[in-house]
């Protein structure tokens, strides 16, 4: 059964940096076209794509909003995915979560809440 599980979330005034942590378990990351990443989602806003990493290749995309502040990376063997988020704005806020699909079949993390705020 696969599973995501999220942690590092929290609280931090603006300008301030988080680390994220996924660890993904019943997955095997053997091709390289598998990915996991990190969405987003703000109250009364619809979930949106942060940042994701192919897991074989390591290749990164970024939304505008987060490039040159947050930063993906991934390790094959922990079956973990990372974002490293710096200056962090009062817009960051949101539940953010961990993504794969599998198989054909997308999962999804419980989400780990993310507050920006002095």
């Amino acid at each position: 059964q696969v599973q995501l599980v999220e942690s590092g979330g929290g609280l931090v005034p603006p300008g301030g940096s988080l680390r994220l942590s996924c660890a993904a378990s019943g997955i095997r990351f053997t091709f390289s076209t598998e990915l996991v990443g990190w969405y987003r989602q703000a109250p009364g806003k619809e979930r949106e794509l942060v940042a994701i990493i192919t897991m074989i290749t390591g290749n990164t995309n970024y939304a505008d909003s987060v490039k040159g502040r947050f930063t993906i990376s991934r390790d094959v063997a922990k079956k973990a995915v990372y974002i490293q988020m710096n200056s962090l704005k009062s817009e960051d806020t949101a539940v953010y979560y961990c993504y794969t699909r599998y198989y054909s079949t997308d999962y999804w993390g419980q989400g780990t809440q993310v507050t920006v705020s002095s």
